[in-house]
């Protein structure tokens, strides 16, 4: 017996060396943690239990048979973030690049069966090279059983992944299908045809960093929600994102004890929008002024800068914020930020978490570069999600509300369920000037007559009261309790329950 554990211990030993101890120091010298030194850190201290430790390819062609290595390029198995059961599956670059064969890909499948039956999180750690070309057919194959399990996981379970090294090829298909995917600057990298093939078909010379790095995917593409400095700082941020994030689309929210009091209240919100209504203000002052002990994890933090959105916590609940940024383009919604905020919106519903929408916005971003791109479609986006999402919505007006953004922006009209203003308010078609100059056009020789007729639009719908007086804002608050009031709202909404029609599934204007 003792024979027989040695050997196992021996197998296990050489399991986890993966490549050697020469490609180990090799991923080192880039920066870049080996897998199982990033699901050490991920996870709670000694709660991973691995699977298919032993598992080795079958390859026959190009003297693959010659050449095997345990756990074949990817590690996979089951552990604890913060006590929470999360899977996870981590790509060997030092074991063939973590290639993908379809050994591998049965090992990704088997954990992602294993998330979607009991219901928990899956987090995917990338670092490798594409498809194992030595395998031809079966490799893509391979790849397509797993991107059937991220579509059939899809708003089931969270779905996160991590891309800590290149993530090339078939490879970045999977990432796209998650929630959400964050990338390491200046050692990862994500593109379908890498450098080589485009100066090949395009003749265009490019780096891997210019083509598919973490600042072109988080500013450019929005492919990726954040990029961290180092491969330790994005893994400690994944055990904090995975706080707010349910088990699954039955569990609920997680609630987290919290010393922050509901009723709270912070009078420099009193002051907080400028008297000059085209003065700009910082919307995440407010934001980390009013959710609890200033906790704001926020996605998507470098696209589309004009609409803030990620997760907070209310009285310890998970809730979603979306809110307009006058600090970027006055908080005008333009295609980008119309998508971004989308999408959040529809994550957020399919996890039942509460969704807290904080508007200041005067429009949607005029001009031929908009139209041209489809910002009716993309606007109708953000339109659809939120109209569409049965989750609580509490949605607050803290100054400019004008026109179709109004009604976008989670307003009563397309279901929202408790709607505050700030006395600052300002909820019409459009600002005073432009309105009174197109009501008396023929006035407008006169400077005196049209600014008279601007004052008196500004006094008849520059103000939240006359929504107020229709309904369609349910109270005029104090901007200083809007903690105690959001707070309020979303308690009282806790056991919301709406269903919409039967439809095997909706068609948002993609």
């Amino acid at each position: 017996m003792k024979t027989v554990i040695e050997e196992l211990e021996q197998r296990r030993a050489q399991a986890r060396l993966g490549g050697g101890q020469v490609r180990i120091d090799a991923q080192h010298a880039k920066g870049r943690l080996t897998a199982r030194e990033r699901i050490e850190l991920l996870m709670d201290e000694g709660s991973f239990e691995e699977f298919d430790m032993f598992v080795e390819h079958r390859g026959t062609e190009f003297g693959m048979e010659k050449t095997k290595i345990p756990g074949d390029g990817v590690v996979t198995g089951w552990g604890t973030i913060n006590g929470r059961i999360v899977y996870v599956f981590a790509k060997d670059f030092t074991v063939f690049g973590g290639s993908l064969s379809e050994a591998h890909a049965k090992k990704m499948t088997k954990v992602q069966d294993l998330a979607i039956r009991n219901r928990a999180p899956i987090i995917g750690v990338f670092d490798a090279g594409g498809a194992r070309i030595q395998e031809g057919v079966d490799a893509l194959g391979g790849y397509g059983e797993v991107f059937t399990r991220n579509v059939l996981a899809s708003g089931v379970i969270p779905q996160i992944s991590l891309i800590m090294g290149p993530c090339a090829g078939g490879d970045v298909y999977s990432p796209a299908m998650t929630d959400f995917i964050f990338m390491v600057k200046d050692t990862s990298y994500m593109f379908v045809t890498g450098p080589d093939v485009v100066k090949t078909v395009t003749n265009e010379t490019v780096t891997a960093e210019e083509l598919g790095g973490a600042k072109v995917h988080t500013t450019k593409s929005s492919i990726a929600d954040r990029a961290y400095e180092n491969d330790v700082e994005a893994l400690l941020q994944m055990r904090r994102l995975m706080d707010f994030l349910p088990a699954n689309n039955e569990s609920g929210v997680p609630e987290l004890p919290s010393d922050d009091p509901e009723d709270r209240i912070d009078h420099s919100l009193d002051t907080l929008v400028p008297d000059n209504p085209n003065k700009p203000y910082d919307m995440k002052e407010l934001i980390l002024k009013i959710v609890d002990e200033g906790d704001f994890f926020e996605i998507q933090d470098q696209f589309a800068k004009n609409i803030v959105t990620g997760f907070a916590r209310f009285e310890g609940r998970t809730v979603g914020i979306v809110a307009n940024q006058p600090m970027v383009l006055a908080g005008v919604l333009d295609s980008d930020a119309s998508r971004k905020a989308a999408r959040f919106v529809r994550f957020c519903d399919c996890f039942d978490i509460p969704l807290v929408t904080l508007v200041d916005v005067p429009g949607f971003l005029p001009g031929t570069a908009q139209e041209y791109g489809g910002l009716i479609k993309h606007g109708a986006k953000l339109l659809f999600a939120f109209a569409e999402a049965t989750v609580p919505k509490v949605t607050l007006i803290t100054r400019k509300a004008y026109g179709g953004a109004y009604d976008v922006m989670s307003s009563k009209h397309i279901r929202g369920d408790v709607n505050y203003a700030w006395p600052t308010a300002e909820i019409a078609v459009m600002g005073a000037k432009g309105a009174a100059e197109i009501l008396y056009r023929s006035e407008l020789n006169d400077p005196a007559k049209i600014q008279a007729r601007i004052d008196e639009y500004k006094k008849r719908f520059a103000n939240p009261f006359v929504a107020a007086e229709r309904g369609y804002i349910d109270e005029v608050i104090e901007p200083s309790a809007t903690r105690l009031r959001i707070a309020r709202a979303l308690n009282m909404l806790r056991n919301k329950h709406v269903e919409n029609p039967w439809k095997k599934h909706d068609n948002i204007p993609l």
